[in-house]
């Protein structure tokens, strides 16, 4: 489990809610059921209706994932490669059928048992590149998700707005209603800005890094497969792997930069 994210949503608001109090205001205040069932769930409901039906399971697993997902080191999987590699060299390529066996990745055992089983090398990177073009296609659906809803989350807030104005204009002879109409306003459009930034899109970036790491990991490993089809020397393989996952990663560094 990775806790960065749950740490950092959480210390969000509570910096949020002792700058609150320092201000004078009972953070109590800003607790507010009806706000709360005029933006956010409307919010969810409506990014729902963007998809369909079997996308709610994604999106409930991509969920959880965010939250309490971690991602494995890219080195293990190139020290298993390169010993895969020096099992081939030494004893073949069908060395390796009782290796895959016991091997967990999914994405790995099934482009070493294709290796294994004699498959044209243009043919494996076919079929492991579509691999990966579905993994994207898959994590776009949480990622959209969550996109989605944290532009939804703003306009809903003003809405929640509109309505809490709405019932103090309908109440103006009534001080102590037009009080909690104002407060339900302001609250609905405070919920509706907070979601959006501080749960909604920061989770939708979480997936989005996530899935750029897992991708780039599972294309590692096409290289390190096809490199142990074609017979090249293990050391060979280990720098070329690892030049690949620094190289990679110095070019995220200079996107984000």
């Amino acid at each position: 489990m990775d806790p960065l994210t749950i740490i950092s949503v959480v210390g969000a608001f509570i910096f949020l809610f002792v700058g609150v109090i320092l201000e004078g205001t009972n953070p109590g205040q800003l607790i507010g059921i009806p706000a709360f069932l005029i933006v956010v769930l409307p919010t969810i409901m409506v990014g729902l209706s963007g998809f369909v039906k079997k996308d709610v399971s994604t999106i409930v697993a991509a969920t959880k994932r965010g939250l309490f997902g971690k991602v494995e080191e890219a080195d293990d999987s190139v020290r298993n490669l390169v010993s895969f590699a020096e099992r081939a060299r030494r004893e073949g390529l069908l060395a390796l059928e009782e290796e895959a066996k016991g091997i967990e990745d999914p994405f790995l055992k099934k482009g070493v048992q294709l290796a294994v089983d004699g498959t044209d090398p243009e043919e494996l990177a076919e079929i492991l590149t579509l691999e990966i073009q579905s993994k994207k296609a898959h994590d776009q659906i949480g990622i959209k998700f969550y996109n989605d809803i944290g532009g939804y989350s703003p306009t809903l807030g003003i809405i929640g707005a509109v309505v809490g104005l709405i019932a103090v204009l309908q109440k103006l002879d009534d001080p102590l209603a037009a009080g909690h109409g104002i407060a339900v306003a302001f609250i609905a459009t405070f919920y509706g800005v907070a979601f959006a930034n501080m749960i909604f899109l920061p989770l939708g970036n979480k997936l989005k890094r996530l899935s750029e790491i897992e991708v780039h990991h599972m294309e590692l490993m096409l290289e390190g497969i096809l490199a142990i089809q074609a017979g090249a020397n293990p050391r060979v393989i280990e720098q070329k792997l690892f030049a690949f996952l620094h190289q990679t990663g110095d070019a995220e560094e200079e996107r984000a930069a």
